[in-house]
């Protein structure tokens, strides 16, 4: 059946044509779980490890709570996966802090305590044993700071951005892009730092492709959380559009006007992944791998445009099947 889908231009397309333009009125990272893998990382696994149970552990809690960086992560070249597993395992843990369905406010800012004087412990000489030891995720995160060049505002990000309560909504679409740059954009940076890459230009394209992401995952969120956090439309759209937040936690198929809120969160995370992707050539040849998250990202947008920005729509919450070739084929030609 030929239906009608709105482009990023706001413009509705009739089988490829241009029709009229029509107006209504009117948070978090996604993980789908899947079963951990036993494949153990193929990188060596140090002096602290020799049995390699931290890397395992890392590599398998990515793909249980974030299986599409999973895959990302996968594509690395082989010098770098522990390193990467190790501060994406990281993401996660810090993310778990504060995500559940009864965790108290004190007992998540506990937590983000724990994982924030962590990181400190991680940058100690290795002469002071600590708690570090003990905990798989953070022996790894230790190795990698022990082998690689990274910053520690970075790391102190990813846990400070998380102090904001899930109940507290956003004020602005640019308090959401801070968020956004907070907390996927910093992971980014630290990869390219596990890399060597030291680059103006491709930092600033870290920075655009980590709001692009982050925009995306808080939407993904929203049919999963419903009203157990705010949803991550800013305050402003909903009163641009006169939509409150019960309607877009319960979007609903014939409501125009969360169609066009989430039409215009979807856009500003679009636009950023624009011009992610405008990255100008030359540029080191690791930057495609460390930024293959823009694929599984673009899949959603264009996803979300298709079923006319309904967020429940059944290709929207499924896992995108075709991912891994796709992922595999943008790798392949070292695109992104």
């Amino acid at each position: 059946m030929r239906r009608l889908v709105r482009n990023w231009n706001g413009r509705l397309l009739f089988n490829g044509k241009s029709g009229q333009e029509t107006t209504g009125l009117g948070h978090a990272g996604v993980h789908q779980e899947a079963k951990p893998s036993p494949t153990a990382p193929e990188e060596g696994t140090g002096a602290v490890d020799k049995n390699g149970f931290g890397a395992k552990h890392c590599m398998s809690l990515v793909e249980k709570y974030d299986y599409e960086n999973y895959l990302c992560t996968l594509l690395l070249p082989r010098e770098l996966r522990r390193a990467a597993f190790a501060l994406r395992a990281f993401n996660v843990e810090v993310s778990r802090s504060v995500s559940g369905h009864q965790i108290e406010p004190q007992i998540a800012k506990l937590r983000l305590k724990f994982w924030h004087d962590s990181i400190d412990k991680c940058f100690e000489p290795e002469s002071q044993r600590s708690y570090v030891e003990d905990q798989p995720v953070l022996r790894e995160l230790k190795h990698t700071v022990g082998s690689r060049k990274l910053n520690k505002v970075y790391l102190r990000r990813l846990v400070t951005a998380r102090e904001r309560p899930p109940t507290h909504g956003f004020e602005t679409i640019r308090e959401l892009e801070e968020y956004a740059e907070q907390t996927f954009s910093s992971l980014l940076l630290l990869l390219l730092e596990v890399a060597g890459v030291r680059d103006l230009q491709v930092d600033h394209a870290a920075s655009h492709l980590g709001k692009a992401q982050g925009i995306a995952t808080l939407l993904r969120a929203i049919p999963l959380a419903g009203r157990q956090q705010a949803a991550c439309v800013p305050l402003e759209v909903l009163i641009r559009h006169g939509v409150s937040q019960e309607r877009i936690i319960r979007c609903q198929s014939d409501d125009k006007g969360v169609e066009e809120c989430i039409f215009e969160v979807a856009s500003s995370a679009n636009a950023h992944l624009k011009l992610a992707r405008q990255l100008k050539d030359p540029v080191p040849p690791l930057v495609p791998k460390i930024f293959l998250s823009a694929v599984a990202t673009d899949g959603y947008l264009e996803r979300l445009r298709r079923a006319n920005f309904l967020l429940t729509h059944k290709s929207c919450v499924a896992r995108d099947s075709m991912l891994p070739a796709r992922l595999f084929w943008k790798s392949l030609f070292n695109r992104y």
